[in-house]
């Protein structure tokens, strides 16, 4: 017969499990953008736990502190996204985003990330995003080419944010910022604390490439091998978000000095590629490019600052926590009673 102390420790580890479940956002959001055979879903993760600690140990210092919940594509935009943008907006209205010939680089696939893509043009593929779904732009840009660098939001300007004058506090779908990209890469909100590799740990992943499996990350291979496709790009963060670390590296939304100041300023990369070593995958490394800048290693993704992502999971409601103690204090009293 099943003692009261191991149906005790059964019970606990059952019930701190659930704890565990409901502490650590989890869902995903697809979202449609295009029309008929130029369609495309992107998938969205919730990044909740607003108002999180920041991190204070790596470059920026500090980051990761985000005091609202936003979506996260969990995976890198696609050369098949570029293609649609294109066929649907792009080609039309002479703003085509020409990317890398990857053939030197594993070749080329719709599943792919898209690389060759400046930050001008990743802006530009952004704006569409919200445009095309009846949203305010996010970046203001007052010439026609689709490489030209982006002016900043004005006060007179419906949407405008004193603190950060590349976005616009309307938009819908953005490139995201440093804090954004950090959190979701590096921060666990079961155990409320950052990781120095964007799969979960403080050890380096170990180097593939490609897959899903838990702590790899596409890095370290041949240049002439390539990245993998977006959704082989290795383990998850403790969100569940895919490429992060390796794979190739991402254009964050601010300029390098993280002053927003000018639409010319040298703007931030972060998470390394699928050529370079494992300290490019941690959060140690400020790199960044000129925004007209196109590099074959170099793609991005998406976040969203709306209900195009469903709500966060809940942190441990009250009532799970009195149960634990209720079942806790029951137990013991039985066990007194014998």
């Amino acid at each position: 017969m099943m003692k009261f102390s191991q149906l005790q420790v059964i019970v606990a580890a059952g019930a701190l499990a659930t704890v565990a479940s409901l502490a650590a956002p989890s869902f995903a959001a697809v979202v449609s953008f295009g029309s008929g055979g130029n369609q495309f879903n992107m998938e969205f993760v919730m990044i909740g736990n607003p108002n999180n600690a920041a991190d204070t140990t790596g470059e920026p210092n500090p980051a990761g502190a985000v005091g609202y919940e936003y979506g996260i594509g969990k995976f890198e935009v696609s050369e098949d996204m570029i293609a649609k943008y294109n066929a649907n907006f792009g080609t039309a209205n002479s703003l085509a985003i020409t990317l890398q010939d990857m053939t030197s680089y594993g070749g080329n696939s719709h599943n792919k990330p898209a690389t060759g893509v400046s930050w001008n043009e990743a802006a530009r593929f952004v704006n569409w995003l919200n445009t095309s779904t009846g949203n305010q732009a996010a970046y203001k840009f007052t010439t026609g080419g689709v490489n030209d660098d982006i002016a900043l939001w004005t006060s007179g300007d419906a949407g405008y944010d004193a603190n950060n004058l590349y976005r616009n506090s309307l938009a819908k779908y953005v490139l995201p910022s440093y804090k954004e990209w950090h959190k979701a890469a590096y921060y666990d909100p079961i155990i409320s604390t950052y990781y120095d590799y964007p799969t979960g740990s403080n050890t380096p992943p170990t180097a593939v490439a490609s897959g899903t499996t838990a702590g790899t990350a596409v890095y370290f291979q041949s240049i002439a091998q390539g990245p993998a496709t977006v959704d082989q790009a290795g383990g998850l963060s403790p969100y569940g978000v895919m490429g992060l670390g390796g794979n190739v590296r991402e254009w964050e939304e601010g300029s390098q000095d993280l002053a927003n100041s000018s639409g010319s300023s040298i703007l931030a990369v972060r998470g390394g590629n699928w050529f370079l070593s494992f300290q490019y995958l941690m959060p140690w490394d400020p790199s960044g490019f000129d925004p007209l800048q196109k590099n074959y290693n170099t793609g991005f993704r998406v976040a969203s600052l709306s209900s195009s992502a469903p709500p966060v999971v809940p942190e441990p409601s009250m009532m799970v926590i009195g149960t634990l103690f209720g079942i806790g204090g029951l137990v013991a009293k039985r066990r007194l009673k014998k």
